[in-house]
């Protein structure tokens, strides 16, 4: 086997590595498919959600009609977006939540007194598991999509070592 086929193998290997590490952020569009409009309830939609820091929150509305501040405690309670820390006014918003905290948006051209408001606890990211407990799930659930996973990564790596070790390109 030439060199520069043992260099495309570890590349590939690399290249799966690196996507077997990598956590994907979630996007929660406030309220579903009913959007950012007056008449939902964004407290039971946010209960039913966990964000985790470099999650996004994205506020679908009418452009002109509503937008979205993000104010303090004291700004949700009372509606004010006096000292409003951002705004947003394009009817797709994405807000990037980049620190493991509570956050506290509200529209301010009103509705926020018709309930558009909402508020949302961060987390941090959880630790990756360890090998030892990543073993012993795996060992104990060996139908699970984590094990799925691991084969389909093996099963992606022996092709490529395959397919560029036999010149097919």
């Amino acid at each position: 086997m030439s060199s520069s086929a043992n260099y495309r193998i570890l590349a590939v290997c690399f290249l799966i590595a690196a996507t077997a590490t990598t956590a994907a952020a979630t996007d929660h569009i406030v309220g579903g498919n009913r959007g950012w409009n007056p008449g939902v309830n964004y407290t039971l939609w946010a209960n039913n959600h966990t964000f985790f820091v470099n999650d996004l929150i994205s506020f679908r509305y009418q452009k002109m009609q509503y937008n979205v501040f993000e104010v303090n405690r004291t700004g949700y309670d009372n509606c004010t977006i006096e000292g409003a820390l951002g705004n947003w006014s394009s009817g797709k918003d994405f807000i990037l939540l980049d620190k493991a905290q509570r956050y506290y948006f509200i529209c301010g051209t009103g509705g926020c007194y018709s309930g558009m408001k909402v508020s949302v606890v961060v987390h941090p990211l959880p630790p990756p598991p360890s090998a030892t407990v990543a073993n012993e799930h795996s060992l104990k659930n060996s139908a699970t999509p984590v094990a799925s996973a691991a084969v389909a990564k093996v099963a992606v790596a022996v092709v490529s070592a395959i397919w560029f070790g036999s010149g097919w390109i």
